[in-house]
């Protein structure tokens, strides 16, 4: 799917300004990590990793959900154009993120899902938030929503590879592979309860 020439040009225009809304975001989070390194043993932050969905990507979903391909419908219906995803040491650190993220200035969450604590019947887990975002452009300041998603390496590796089967079998995975990607979720999810308990006896062993 392509957007007409007008329209093209319409979006690419909208894209600049979501390109710097994922800055500003950005910045912040760096800011956040920082200064977490400096006050903390071990940060709850890994990895942050920002994008902007490319036209073609803008003009498949739009069409997914049956809309006309116009940089409006863009704008009103697409609240993922921009994204940031934080890779999260523990479980547990998701949930700190979280909230520090409700506090940051500037920035307004309008919508939150829970897919760790609620995880999806495929076995995803992830924490989504859509963050309005305030951005000066064009001698104006604009909110625009960026969707940050929190994740521990662990649920990372997993949503990784199944996107690569969805791909492969165009959203259209076998069912012993499905079942399969269940199983090793759900033990993905122990494992991280598991490896944040041991982090905690060790962090009691060094306070004595």
């Amino acid at each position: 799917m392509r957007f007409e020439q007008t329209e093209f040009e319409l979006i690419k225009e909208m894209i600049r300004a979501y390109t710097w809304a994922e800055r500003t975001m950005h910045t912040k989070l760096d800011i956040i990590h920082e200064s977490l390194q400096e006050k903390e043993d071990l940060c709850p932050i890994s990895h942050i990793h920002g994008r902007i969905k490319k036209t073609e990507s803008i003009a498949d979903k739009l069409a997914k959900l049956g809309f006309e391909l116009t940089a409006k419908n863009a704008k009103e219906q697409i609240k993922d154009i921009a994204g940031i995803r934080i890779i999260c040491p523990y479980a547990k650190d998701i949930v700190f993120m979280v909230d520090m993220l409700k506090e940051l200035p500037d920035c307004e969450v309008v919508s939150e899902k829970d897919y760790v604590t609620n995880p999806k019947s495929s076995g995803y887990r992830s924490y989504h938030l859509i963050i309005n975002v305030s951005v000066f452009h064009s001698g104006k300041t604009e909110k625009l929503p960026i969707e940050v998603q929190l994740r521990t390496e662990a649920m990372n590796f997993w949503a990784t590879l199944e996107h690569q089967a969805k791909y492969k079998y165009k959203n259209q995975i076998p069912q012993h592979l499905s079942d399969e990607l269940i199983i090793c979720a759900d033990k993905i999810s122990e494992l991280d309860n598991r490896m944040y308990l041991i982090h905690e006896i060790i962090s009691l062993i060094n306070e004595e």
